[in-house]
């Protein structure tokens, strides 16, 4: 149950203001229909997350638990960093007519992700916990959580959204994650 909530946790943090997260709100805008987009999102992000924890569970099973957690620890107060940073919403995909809009959404979410903040944290907390399915489940649980409402309430109550306080917010309790599992690296716990 731990490995669910801190990726549900982490996950839904670290995806507010993200890229993808503005990328949901422009979709819905432009086509107002959020039923295909939200589909594509799941299905996107169920597969990044499942991509993520398998090469994080992979390396988990190599490392120490000390080194797990000094890893996990030094990514979380980089994130603290990285999510002062703001980010701009990208363009979609040229193919959203061609393909469709669950496809285009898939697709585009699925690539947005790569190398993002939290297909770094699933990556780390499926070495931290060595539990794929419940990591994937979390960190997927997490991230509809923080984009389903995205892309209901549409671009024109984004600008109204406080994005610099959340981000404050966010880096503060990404700085406090990462000092506890410091902490437990010092420790020697596993």
């Amino acid at each position: 149950m731990e490995a669910f909530l801190a990726s549900l946790s982490t996950v839904a943090i670290a995806e507010m203001g993200d890229r993808t997260q503005l990328l949901l709100l422009m979709l819905a805008a432009r086509y107002r229909r959020p039923w295909p987009i939200l589909s594509g999102m799941l299905c996107g992000t169920i597969a990044s997350a499942a991509l993520a924890a398998l090469v994080g569970e992979r390396l988990g099973h190599v490392l120490s638990g000390r080194v797990v957690n000094l890893l996990v620890g030094i990514s979380l107060i980089v994130m603290a960093i990285w999510e002062l940073k703001p980010e701009r919403a990208d363009e979609p995909a040229d193919g959203v007519r061609r393909g469709g809009i669950f496809w285009s959404t898939l697709v585009t979410f699925f690539f947005a992700e790569f190398g993002d903040k939290t297909q770094i944290a699933t990556a780390v907390l499926a070495a931290a916990y060595r539990n794929f399915a419940t990591v994937v489940a979390g960190s997927t649980a997490g991230m509809v959580l923080a984009c389903a409402p995205a892309v209901f309430i549409g671009h024109a109550l984004a600008a109204r959204l406080p994005l610099r306080a959340i981000r404050i917010v966010a880096s503060l309790l990404f700085l406090g994650l990462g000092i506890v599992f410091l902490v437990r690296a010092a420790q020697g716990a596993p």
